[in-house]
């Protein structure tokens, strides 16, 4: 994703991270539908994400030095890095999303990425069930976001995959840092949207990427999605 023709934005929800009410939240309303390109999932619930989260001028929860950050200008404009080192808070930041620590740094996939304790990298679902009482399993979904040396952004997402082939795969796109979003059957989504000329993006107009995610176009524009998202609109 270019964010030379493309602006990024944080939109908020009710579980994650809680606490609002925002201006950008779900559903979409029309007039960023009319520019809306992509959208995708966010990251962990806030009691999970081991980090922070800053936007429309407010820490939500408190960021955190090191953690893996999504940060987000007022242009639109994007990057990605361990908060404190590649990425600080300056005026022109409007959102900041952590989650957990760097999977890539260096264009390479960190030490922690390769750790054999994978549960560091989140609690995942069983094979067959989401219950709390099935024991989880490595290989599961998972999806992550990284930024390449020119300063795109590139999306990740898969079934079956551990944190260090999550990594693996981002850094093999290009990414030269790039951190885990949300994991588990039920989250991961990246949506495109393709309206008729002068047309707004609408479900009817989205495809996903995976056609086996359980999210799909539909997901951002209802009003009871509750979870962060970011969009990616045409300037």
């Amino acid at each position: 994703m270019d964010t030379g023709p493309l602006a990024a934005r944080l939109y908020s929800g009710s579980a994650s991270p809680g606490g609002g009410p925002y201006r950008y939240t779900a559903p979409v309303e029309p007039a960023q539908a009319a520019t809306l390109v992509a959208a995708f999932n966010g990251g962990f619930k806030m009691n999970a994400a081991r980090g922070g989260y800053y936007t429309e001028g407010r820490v939500i929860d408190p960021l955190r030095t090191g953690a893996a950050s999504l940060v987000i200008y007022a242009d639109g404009s994007a990057d990605i890095g361990a908060w404190g080192s590649d990425v600080t808070m300056t005026p022109q930041v409007v959102s900041v999303r952590q989650n957990l620590l760097p999977l890539v740094a260096g264009g390479r996939p960190t030490p922690r990425a390769a750790t054999a304790h994978w549960r560091s990298w989140g609690a995942t679902c069983g094979a067959a069930s989401c219950a709390p009482t099935v024991p989880g399993i490595e290989h599961q979904w998972r999806s992550g976001l990284g930024i390449t040396a020119d300063g795109a952004l590139v999306y990740v997402a898969g079934p079956a995959l551990d944190p260090l082939q999550l990594a693996d795969l981002l850094a093999r796109a290009g990414a030269v840092r790039a951190m885990q979003l949300d994991i588990n059957p039920a989250w991961p989504v990246f949506v495109t949207y393709d309206p008729p000329a002068g047309g707004r993006a609408a479900p009817a107009n989205g495809r996903k990427l995976l056609a086996s995610t359980a999210q799909g176009p539909w997901t951002f524009f209802e009003s009871w999605w509750a979870r962060d998202f970011i969009t990616m609109s045409a300037r």
